[in-house]
Formats: structure tokens, sequence, C-alpha cells
């Protein structure tokens, strides 16, 4: 049975366990906080030991854009990039520049000490998401007629927005402010929730 090694509250494993639902994959979750034995099966598997790590028989992979793209590979069905090489390929670059510019923001406000790097990121990041709201006003997902490893890469991030102080209402924001509401309503993304996560939005 497939295994993943995941944290609760963790922006990568959070995509990787949305693919998973959205896939409808049978898999382990593991989580590392709640399992001491856990932590210590991770330092042998993964050089860095970190989540997510994906344990597949005996293939052991980490680093979230390769996990992801192994399990749409691994289960077609549904896909979660285009079949076309060129189509791949922009989306794949619409992947980077949405890592560049939100997910690292993402992450330097969770993991960042210094409140002075915070702000400017927080503010950064805001400002960013406005001025792309007419992208996400464009196609039904990001860029595409079909939910992608896009959506399933933005959505946990979407979804942490209040946690990180970042204040988005349908009159700034009207499209993505729809797509948010619709890929937070997706049976699989709820259930790629976990409680800790779902505390982010408790009274909403």
């Amino acid at each position: 049975m497939m295994a993943l090694y995941s944290s609760e509250n963790c922006l990568n494993c959070h995509r990787v366990r949305f693919v998973l639902a959205e896939k409808g994959i049978n898999v382990e979750i593991i989580h590392v906080e709640q399992d001491r034995a856990a932590t210590a099966d991770l330092a042998e598997l993964n050089p860095y030991g970190e989540t997510p790590t994906l344990v597949d028989r005996d293939m052991v992979l980490y680093g979230t854009w390769v996990v992801t793209e192994y399990l749409d590979e691994r289960y077609p069905h549904p896909p979660l990039m285009p079949v076309d090489p060129v189509s791949r390929s922009r989306l794949r670059l619409v992947m980077y520049r949405m890592y560049r510019d939100w997910i690292d923001a993402g992450k330097v406000i969770e993991t960042s000490g210094g409140q002075k790097k915070v702000a400017a990121t927080r503010k950064r990041l805001h400002e960013s998401l406005l001025s792309s709201d007419d992208l996400f006003g464009l196609t039904p997902f990001i860029l595409n007629d079909e939910l992608s490893l896009a959506d399933c890469a933005l959505t946990p991030l979407l979804w942490r927005l209040p946690a990180y102080g970042v204040d988005l209402t349908s009159r700034n924001a009207p499209n993505l402010t729809k797509y948010m509401e619709r890929m937070f309503r997706r049976d699989s993304f709820q259930r790629s929730l976990t409680e800790s996560e779902r505390l982010m939005r408790e009274h909403e």
C-alpha cells in the first residue's frame, strides 16, 4: 500500500493530499507529529528528513513537484496535466511563476522570524494576487478548462490567506473570490484537509 509521510499544517503536504484525494488513491497518510517512530523512519527514507515523502512499494519520492507529477502519471485518471507537450510546458511555466510569486511568499510568511520581512512579503503577496484577478476569470480553472496540478498547488495556499493576514474580498478580487469558493467546495479539497487546516477558516 502507498504511504505518505505528511505534516498536519504544511502547505506542500496539503498540495500532495489534494492530488491524492482528487485521484481517489488509496493511501496511508502518516502524520509525523503524531508518531515518533514515523519521524525516525522519515530520517531513513529522506536525506532531508522532510515532508511530504511518498513511499510506493520499493520507491521513495520527495520534493512536492516530483511527487505530484509522479502521481499524475502513475494514476492517469483524471488527468491533471494536458496531453500535448506545448500545453504541458505552458502549464508548467504558469506553475513556476506561481511558485516564485505566491507559494514561496507563503513559505516566507510561515517560517520567517523577521517581522519586517513577513510584513513586506504579505503586502507583496496581497498586491500580486489582486493584480492577477482577471486571470481567474478567463477559464473555470487556472488557464485551463479542467482541474490541473496548478489548481492543486495554488488552492492550499489560498485556503491559508486568512492565517497569513492577507484579506481578499469579492469587491477587490471578484474573479479570484469566485474561484476560491468553487475550489474550496470541491469534495476532493474538503477531503484533503486536516483538522488543523480546517481551523484556519472555522469562523467562515
